[in-house]
């Protein structure tokens, strides 16, 4: 299947004639229409919502949009925190997923009205310590041993460092009644980037089936299920997209045979998707600066693994549209790299592409989530500029690239002198 860029070489000529590349540019139509599908999908859970992963997209702006369209945010810090109350997301709206949860951070979800998930048993008396405990409590679960789909294992849960075990969780829900909590959610993430259908119906079998378990143990009052992220999206060309309606459809099969038996057709389900709500709708955009011929082909962009890390950390594949040459036959086999002292600074590795040009505009696929979010400073190189292409056409700047100026901020410079 053929991945076809949202921008056009003649909007991207408009937009770069005002801010420079490298930017990271959204799809404000793209974000919307994905969002109500995710809805759609769902709409047969009265209580249904998205607490769209910040980490993914720490942009006001994004949140704003998603807000609009009916989403609340997940948080993991302070910072993130801040951000959603910024734009006025607060309260139940806001879900504080954090580990190792510093005293502060803990404090201002309190402050917010935040669902609090809690990683670990212990973490009971560390919020009981700060006041009277909240009347709705999430509790997070890791099951141990490996996650599997048929015979084929998506992930090792009992490999990470989150969640408690089912034990864990009856006690700690004992110990929350005893405090004055009155209700509870549960809350897994077993697979990452999962391409399938199955892998939500599947996970939500297994957390269904754990809140009749526990209600049974305890007595306890279950609001919801949070079945977190990991819907993956198709960073190939030859990938499967998910079938987000077919998606909801499983998990609503699962939902009739488990909850509603139990007793527990009021069960709000709750999702918590950063990348499949973000990343086809964002792209890398980028010049060609310089072509490098030795042992192979080099192009050299003006982004690189400060911008997008992904494939310098994981190996990760993103596809790339030189803008202007969608057509052109892919008789051309390059690296395409960045400007950092680092060998792994590359983009694509031995790529077939059609021939590039000093000054061709390229787009980096799929960048929408978990690409500004993990930029970083390395060399000196400065974060870019992050742009949303509107839905009537018109471009906004959304956070400017940084400069030398915001690099040196957070030096003592009293002693030393700085000229931009």
């Amino acid at each position: 299947m053929k991945k076809t860029a949202f921008l056009t070489l003649e909007k991207a000529k408009e937009i770069t004639a005002q801010i420079p590349t490298p930017f990271h540019l959204y799809d404000e139509a793209g974000i919307r229409a994905n969002a109500r599908a995710l809805k759609k999908a769902f709409s047969w859970n009265k209580g249904f919502k998205e607490f769209f992963a910040v980490k993914a997209t720490p942009n006001p702006y994004i949140l704003q949009i998603l807000h609009e369209e009916g989403c609340g945010c997940d948080c993991a810090t302070y910072t993130e925190l801040l951000m959603a109350e910024a734009v006025g997301i607060t309260g139940h709206d806001v879900m504080f997923s954090s580990n190792v949860t510093p005293r502060k951070d803990m404090e201002k979800a309190r402050d917010l009205g935040a669902y609090i998930n809690l990683d670990d048993a212990t973490h009971v008396d560390f919020l009981a310590s700060m006041g009277p405990v909240p009347e709705t409590v999430c509790l997070r679960y890791n099951p141990g041993g490996s996650f599997s789909l048929g015979n084929t294992i998506m992930d090792m849960p009992r490999d990470a460092k989150y969640g408690m075990t089912e034990d864990q969780m009856a006690g700690a829900i004992n110990r929350l009644m005893k405090l004055g909590t009155k209700h509870f959610g549960i809350h897994a993430f077993l697979a990452s980037n999962t391409t399938t259908n199955e892998y939500y119906p599947e996970l939500a079998s297994q957390l269904f089936r754990l809140s009749v378990r526990l209600r049974g143990a305890t007595g306890a009052d279950f609001s919801f299920i949070n079945l977190s992220g990991g819907i993956g999206v198709d960073y190939r060309p030859e990938q499967p997209r998910c079938d987000i309606q077919a998606i909801g459809d499983g998990v609503r099969m699962r939902y009739e045979q488990i909850m509603v038996p139990a007793g527990m057709g009021n069960v709000a389900i709750y999702t918590e998707l950063g990348r499949f709500m973000l990343a086809p709708y964002g792209h890398l955009v980028s010049t060609v600066l310089h072509q490098k011929h030795i042992y192979r082909e080099y192009i050299g962009l003006d982004a690189c693994a400060a911008d997008l890390m992904r494939p310098a950390m994981y190996g990760a594949y993103h596809h790339i549209t030189v803008l202007g040459k969608e057509d052109a036959i892919l008789d051309h086999v390059y690296d395409v790299t960045g400007g950092l002292c680092e060998n792994n600074d590359k983009f694509a590795i031995e790529r077939s592409l059609p021939q590039i040009d000093v000054g061709d505009i390229v787009v980096i696929h799929d960048t929408g989530a978990h690409g500004f979010s993990m930029g970083y400073n390395y060399n000196g190189k400065l974060r870019s500029a992050e742009v949303l292409l509107k839905e009537d056409g018109s471009f906004q700047l959304i956070r400017r690239a940084e400069t030398p100026m915001d690099y040196f901020a957070t030096l003592d410079i009293t002693e030393f002198q700085f000229h931009n």
